[in-house]
């Protein structure tokens, strides 16, 4: 491919060479989870962290040529990220479930799903081809492993991004999550006295989300490799005051063969130690507020102001996934395990705390958030790549209607 000034090469990125020049083009395209927070820098210097812990991935990035081959001149002017996993796209009822009594008598319909994240041109060379070609590439290498479809995830509103997938490659609209972020405050967020939280262990939180939530659109079929993860800070069940204890507690099997009328879950991954984020544009007077409501937050804790953390500098975040539950109560369940979350995140020196729903997930009534910092419509856009099905077959995933939940993987937030 030729651009203006030179020709574009793709290749695969070499993490010895790579690193700064790839590092200060995320900042100049100051891009982050939702259009409110710019991505600072991946820690330590590893651009790929954020798709190193999915079962298969890739990182190319797009270098301009410029002059003959003994004085020539390479700049990287774009780059992109793709992951490869396993996925639930539906449910088929099993041989047995009509006349079963057990709740799951449906199981998962999986397909191999690949996710694009982290396309970025340089400001200078936009509109020249440049993200089409990364894309298309990056397309060859996920149809090499069988992947039969590829999404991406985009802020609704970046029009030359969805531009760009919609018209240009085939993708179309397919799902509009939220992504829901809550400050860390300076003070410690109460909980109910009337919840009971359990932390369970990678093999119980295995056990417990296989067995109820594993027909979810987009559930991970290596939700162990998920949960036994270091950046995994732990899987807490919420349950009825006096129905279950740490040490009452008998594993996720009996806990589902004998549940309380209310519950729910939900587990915490430390976005923290991989990427930081910071809110840039930000005016004095606003910065100045800011500072103030900290100062009198700490000053006074016990008034519990909704103190702004100092998000103008580089900041980390807590990311919550496989949030689930029944019952009547289990609205309030939730809110109580989103106050653990930020009293966690507060221990850790987080500055936020982050998750996304389905807008029609009942359970999001129960979690806290700024829609200042939020975003109301976090677009997914899909593509068929494959005609053929792994495990069963649902036709077409992407003229699927969709589900109440879905399951977000926080590898790829």
């Amino acid at each position: 491919m030729v651009a203006e000034g030179g020709m574009v090469v793709v290749r695969e990125f070499d993490p010895r060479r790579d690193c700064r020049v790839v590092e200060e083009l995320e900042r100049r395209c100051e891009v982050g989870p939702c259009g409110k927070l710019s991505l600072f820098t991946d820690l330590l210097g590893d651009p790929i962290c954020r798709v190193r812990h999915s079962p298969a991935y890739l990182m190319l990035v797009a270098e301009m040529v410029v002059g003959k081959e003994d004085r020539e001149e390479r700049e990287i002017v774009g780059m992109i990220r793709g992951c490869i996993k396993t996925v639930t796209c539906g449910k088929k009822l099993s041989r047995n479930g009509k006349n079963s009594k057990d709740s799951t008598k449906h199981l998962p319909v999986y397909t191999k799903l690949a996710y694009i994240l982290g396309l970025r041109v340089s400001p200078s060379h936009r509109r020249t081809g440049i993200g089409f070609k990364l894309v298309r590439r990056m397309e060859e290498w996920f149809r090499e492993n069988g992947a039969e479809y590829s999404y991406i995830a985009t802020e609704n509103d970046n029009q030359p991004s969805v531009k760009l997938f919609t018209n240009k490659c085939g993708y179309s609209k397919f799902r509009a999550p939220s992504i829901l972020v809550q400050p860390v405050f300076a003070h410690r967020v109460p909980i109910t006295k009337r919840v009971t939280i359990i932390k369970l262990t990678p093999s119980d939180a295995e056990s417990l989300y296989r067995r109820r939530f594993s027909t979810t659109e987009f559930f991970p079929r290596d939700i162990d490799s998920v949960l036994n993860n270091k950046l995994n800070l732990g899987t807490f069940v919420a349950v009825p005051y006096g129905t279950y204890s740490t040490e009452s507690w008998r594993g996720s099997e009996r806990f589902l063969a004998n549940q309380p009328e209310s519950w729910a879950v939900l587990s915490v991954w430390n976005c923290k130690d991989v990427f930081k984020l910071e809110v840039r544009g930000a005016s004095r007077v606003r910065k100045g507020f800011a500072k103030t409501t900290r100062l009198v937050d700490r000053a006074v804790p016990w008034l519990r102001v909704p103190s702004v953390p100092e998000l103008f500098r580089p900041f980390g975040l807590h990311f919550l996934y496989g949030l689930g539950g029944k019952g009547p109560l289990a609205v309030k369940f939730v809110r109580a395990l989103c106050g653990f979350a930020h009293n966690l995140a507060k221990e850790c020196g987080c500055g936020v705390v982050a998750t996304e729903v389905s807008n029609s997930e009942p359970l999001r009534l129960g979690i806290p958030y700024w829609k200042r910092l939020s975003c109301a419509e976090d677009l997914w856009c899909i593509k068929r790549l494959g005609e053929y099905y792994s495990d069963g077959s649902v036709g077409d995933w992407t003229k699927s209607s969709p589900g109440v939940s879905i399951f977000v993987d926080p590898r790829e937030f």
